[in-house]
C-alpha cells in the first residue's frame, strides 16, 4: 500500500536493509512494555519500566550481534547515550496514557493467523489482548512515533482492523476496540469496529492480494515515491531515483499477507 516497488524489493526479493535506530529502539521500547506485565500490580512503575530499557537492549543485542554497527562510529558512547535517553523516554511515556497496575492483559505479542474463504492467509503480531471480564476483546497497539493528522488516521487503523478481522475470524466476536497508542505524541487513537468494517477490510485485502498476485505474473512494480523515501534503503535500484530493479527471483509467488514482525518493527517509520 505504501510502495509497492518497496514490497518487491522486502518480500519479494528479501533484499537485506541495515539496522535502522528508529526500528531497534521501537524493538527495545516494544519488549520493555511486554515484560513489564511481568511484574506483579503495585510494582509496574515508570522507574522499574526505565530501568529495564538498557537490559532489554543488552538481550537484542546478543540475540543479533549485528546491531552493533549503529554505534560503530560512536567513539565517546554520546550517541549511545542519547539513543538510549531517547528510548527511556518514551517508556515513561507510556505511564502518562495509563496505569498498568490496574490491567492484567490476556495476551502480549500474540501471533494469531487465519484463512479466509478464498484461502487466502491472514498473519500478524498483535502487541497486546485485553479481555473483559464480559468478553469484550481490546486490541492495543504501541507506536514510538507520533500520532498521524486526521488525514492519515484511516491509514495507522488499517494495521488494526487487520488484527481484528483475524481475531474475528478466530474466535467468533468481533473485537470492541482497537486502541493506538502513541508514545512520542503522548496520544491515543480509538476505534470501535463493526462487522461492517471487518467485511470491507476483507474485501480490501482481497483486491490488494489480486494486485500482489497480478503484479508477480507481469513484473510491473511501481514505484510510489513520497516523503518517506527518506528512509527508503534501495533508492539506488528504484526508477524515480535513476536506477534499475534486479531481475524478479525465480518462481516469484505472491506470499500470504502479514503485517510486520514485532522484532522488524519497520512500521516505526
Amino acid at each position: 500500500m505504501q510502495c509497492p516497488l518497496l514490497y518487491r524489493f522486502r518480500v519479494i526479493d528479501q533484499l537485506p536493509e541495515p539496522p535502522s535506530l528508529v526500528a531497534t529502539r521501537g524493538t527495545v521500547v516494544h519488549a520493555v512494555l511486554e515484560r513489564l506485565f511481568d511484574l506483579p500490580p503495585g510494582e509496574r512503575t515508570a522507574e522499574r519500566a526505565v530501568e529495564m530499557v538498557e537490559p532489554e537492549w543488552r538481550r537484542l543485542l546478543a540475540a543479533d550481534p549485528e546491531l552493533a554497527q549503529l554505534f560503530a562510529d560512536d567513539a565517546d558512547g554520546s550517541e549511545f547515550a542519547a539513543w538510549l535517553a531517547s528510548a527511556r523516554d518514551l517508556v515513561e511515556a507510556y505511564f502518562r496514557l495509563e496505569d498498568p497496575n490496574r490491567l492484567q492483559p490476556a495476551e502480549r505479542e500474540l501471533y494469531v493467523e487465519t484463512r479466509l474463504d478464498s484461502g487466502l492467509t491472514l498473519r500478524g503480531y498483535v502487541d497486546r489482548l485485553d479481555v473483559a471480564p464480559t468478553g469484550e476483546i481490546r486490541v492495543v497497539d504501541y507506536k514510538t512515533g507520533k500520532a498521524p493528522n486526521a488525514g492519515f488516521e484511516a491509514k495507522a487503523l488499517f494495521q488494526m482492523k487487520f488484527y481484528a478481522l483475524v481475531l474475528w475470524r478466530l474466535r467468533g466476536r468481533v473485537p470492541r476496540r482497537l486502541q493506538l497508542m502513541y508514545l512520542g505524541s503522548g496520544e491515543v487513537i480509538r476505534y470501535d469496529p463493526d462487522e461492517a468494517d471487518l467485511r470491507a477490510t476483507e474485501r480490501k485485502l482481497e483486491a490488494l492480494w489480486a494486485a500482489i498476485a497480478r503484479a508477480t505474473q507481469t513484473g510491473e512494480w511501481r514505484a510510489n515515491p513520497s516523503r518517506l523515501c527518506d528512509w527508503c534503503h534501495h533508492q539506488a535500484l528504484c526508477p524515480a531515483f535513476g536506477g534499475t530493479p534486479p531481475p524478479l527471483p525465480a518462481h516469484a509467488a505472491p506470499p500470504d499477507l502479514e503485517v510486520p514482525s514485532p522484532r522488524s518493527r519497520a512500521d516505526e517509520v
